[in-house]
């Protein structure tokens, strides 16, 4: 009973330990293009650059590319005018189903949450 419950255990273990091996690295290469005047404000997520890249843990490049997607959320309407997201995957670039690099191109809230900033509204 305790060679089977032992043998559970590091079977479980392994499994954990192997499903953590497969998962990759995910680049998300941000550019913040900053309303006129906010590029201070804008650019604090990049520790006061216009670009930056952020690392996250993805399972394959597919999933990589929807953290991608997701990075294009835009929330600062009047500070950030607009984003260009690169993603690359254990060291390979990645591109959209269309062949953009820029995954903001197919981020479904475009229209809605780009090019906000008051000087675009006169």
């Amino acid at each position: 009973m305790k060679n089977t419950l032992a043998l559970i255990v590091a079977a479980f273990i392994l499994s954990l330990l192997s499903s953590h091996a497969t998962a990759g690295t995910c680049e998300i290469k941000y550019t913040r293009t900053a309303c006129d005047g906010k590029e201070k404000i804008s650019y604090k997520k990049c520790k006061g650059k216009q670009s930056c890249s952020k690392f996250k843990e993805a399972a394959d490049a597919a999933q990589c590319k929807k953290l991608a997607t997701k990075s294009c959320a835009n929330k600062r309407y009047s500070i950030t005018k607009s984003k260009v997201i690169n993603a690359v995957f254990d060291g390979t670039a990645l591109t959209t189903d269309s062949g953009s690099d820029d995954f903001c191109t197919i981020y479904e809230n475009k229209a809605t949450e780009f090019n906000q900033c008051p000087e675009d509204k006169k």
